[in-house]
């Protein structure tokens, strides 16, 4: 439900300055979760809204555009740490571009330095797979193939597989 004020209102009230929104309505046209909205809130990230008397938070229409930005932000793979940081700098006048476009360089060389590990993973994994072919069974509790790789968990920030020490089965026939 759309209502208008200017102040915090007694319930049910309106007036023309404002068309205010209640926070399933902004959950809904955004499609982002109540639970995220207070959560987005209470960190920062979204200006305190007007309340009625009764206690609903009201969200002028500008909010909208606020987490449009938000997901945005996020699809370019911000975190809402460095989101908020980016919105306060905006908040208190200053150009954030600067700081964007470090984050993004930032954020490259992570990605190159991953892609380059997991190139590096999908190799070993490939030459796993070419020698598990030659052996074909091997015997073991459950799999003797899994059970006898070796396998560090070294990808930076992967919960996957990543750089591995190949430890080749022998062949059973």
């Amino acid at each position: 439900m759309r209502t208008q004020m200017s102040r915090p209102i007694p319930s049910g009230e309106q007036t023309p300055d404002h068309e205010l929104l209640k926070i399933g309505e902004v959950s809904s046209r955004s499609g982002i979760g109540i639970e995220a909205l207070r959560f987005y809130e209470k960190s920062g990230l979204l200006d305190k809204p007007a309340r009625t008397q009764s206690g609903y938070r009201m969200y002028s229409e500008e909010v909208l555009a606020r987490l449009e930005f938000i997901k945005r932000a996020q699809t370019l793979g911000f975190s809402l740490e460095e989101i908020k940081r980016v919105i306060d700098d905006a908040r208190a006048g200053q150009s954030p571009c600067d700081e964007v476009r470090e984050i993004v360089r930032l954020r490259l060389a992570e990605l190159d330095k991953r892609l380059r590990e997991m190139e590096r993973y999908r190799k070993e994994l490939a030459a796993m797979l070419v020698e598990w072919d030659k052996v074909g069974r091997a015997p073991g509790r459950i799999c003797g193939l899994i059970e006898g790789s070796r396998m560090e968990h070294s990808i930076s920030g992967s919960k996957g597989p990543a750089k591995t020490r190949i430890s080749r089965n022998k062949k059973v026939r």
